[in-house]
This record gives structure tokens, sequence and C-alpha cells, in this order.
């Protein structure tokens, strides 16, 4: 298990972390048929952040909605339709994830940013599982432009434009840049990625960037 640690630079919907297990997402199982290992697909260099798209999404942007927990994530291209559950914090700080055997189930921070609200929200899940594909194991054939959206118990639905999809090597993981603080309501979908070891189990994770666009 890796937990990785970050400062925040503002606002309030990560303080509280100290330490993310962002490599508990996986179960370590590499899905084999046949006697050949089949991975998770992994985002090319083209769906990575560039300026561009970071003027793009601020003109795009939609006004931040009260904080409401979310219930359900909704990712059409890549067939997600799944409840979410609440994560709290390990007694070392770290992010909880969701149960390794409800496969369907993702999670997000509840002591955070709620999704819709002005700043970063957190959802996170498993790619895999001793039995297969979980919840997020097309996350990394997710494309810049897709639609990710999350229904609210407050009977609205925040909709967010994916900005961009990254993998990062567990040495390398940006903390700030995924967990940091944001003027505006932000999304963060992670999951395990970056290659498979039989020895270690993946490298690192998936990232998705999206913003708030719309609301029903």
């Amino acid at each position: 298990m890796t937990r990785r640690r970050f400062r925040r630079t503002g606002g309030p919907s990560n303080a509280a972390i100290t330490a993310v297990t962002v490599l508990a997402l996986c179960s370590g199982m590499l899905l084999l048929r046949d006697g050949r290992g089949d991975t998770p697909p992994q985002p090319s260099p083209a769906q990575a952040h560039t300026r561009a798209d970071d003027r793009s999404a601020g003109r795009s942007a939609a006004p931040a909605l009260p904080p409401s927990p979310p219930d359900r994530v909704r990712i059409p291209a890549i067939d997600v339709d799944a409840p979410l559950t609440g994560l709290g914090l390990t007694r070392t700080g770290s992010l909880e994830v969701p149960p390794a055997d409800r496969k369907n189930l993702a999670g997000w921070y509840a002591a955070g940013t709620t999704p819709g609200e002005r700043g970063t929200a957190i959802v996170a899940g498993h790619v895999d599982n001793a039995d297969g594909p979980a919840v997020f194991y097309s996350l990394g054939a997710l494309r810049k432009g897709g639609t990710i959206e999350v229904d609210r118990r407050d009977g609205r639905v925040a909709v967010f434009t994916v900005d961009a999809v990254e993998v990062y090597d567990a040495r390398d993981f940006p903390d700030r840049k995924v967990y940091g603080a944001a003027p505006r309501p932000e999304l963060r979908v992670i999951t395990c990625g970056g290659g498979y070891s039989p020895t270690t189990g993946y490298r690192g994770n998936v990232v998705v960037y999206a913003h708030l666009t719309d609301t029903r």
C-alpha cells in the first residue's frame, strides 16, 4: 500500500487528508484469460492537459452549486452508472476506499467538497477485483470533452466536462495538482493504472480532471 502526502493550498475540501491511499484502489489482481494478461486501457498523451484546454474550460464553466451529498455517478462514454458511498479517513489519515467485493460501487471524500460545489471534489473507485473488472476499469479510455454526471441528494444533476485524462507513476503522483484547491467546481475521478507488475500490482493511477459545465 502506498500513501501520498500533500499540503492543501487553500479552501476546505481536502484539508483534513494528510495521506491519501491511491494504490489501494486496486486489488492487485491481473485479469488472466487463457494465460494472457489483460490490463485496463490507459490514456494517450493526447488526453493530457494543455494550455488551450485550460482557456476553453474557463469560458465554459457553470456557476457553483450549494453543498449537497452525491448519490450516483454516470459516465456514459464508458458505461459507468454506479452508486456512491461516502469515504472517510483511516486512523493514519489515508483515504478509505470502497469495499473491493462491491465492484460497481464508487466513493467520494465525504468530509470535502461535494460535486458541483466550489472546489475540488474527489471520487474514487476500484479498477478490478478478484472476480474481474470493477467500476472504473475503463476510466483510462475516457477522452477530453466527455461527460460525467453526478446525481445529488438535492435533486440536481451536476454535469461535468472532462478536461484531461492522465496517468501517473506512483513515485511521481502530483498531489497538489490532483487534490489542490480550485476556484470553481471541479471533479477528480481516480483509479489504478499505469501498467502492472505481477509482484507489486498496478504501478500508478489514472486521474480524470473535469469541471462543472451544466446543472439539471
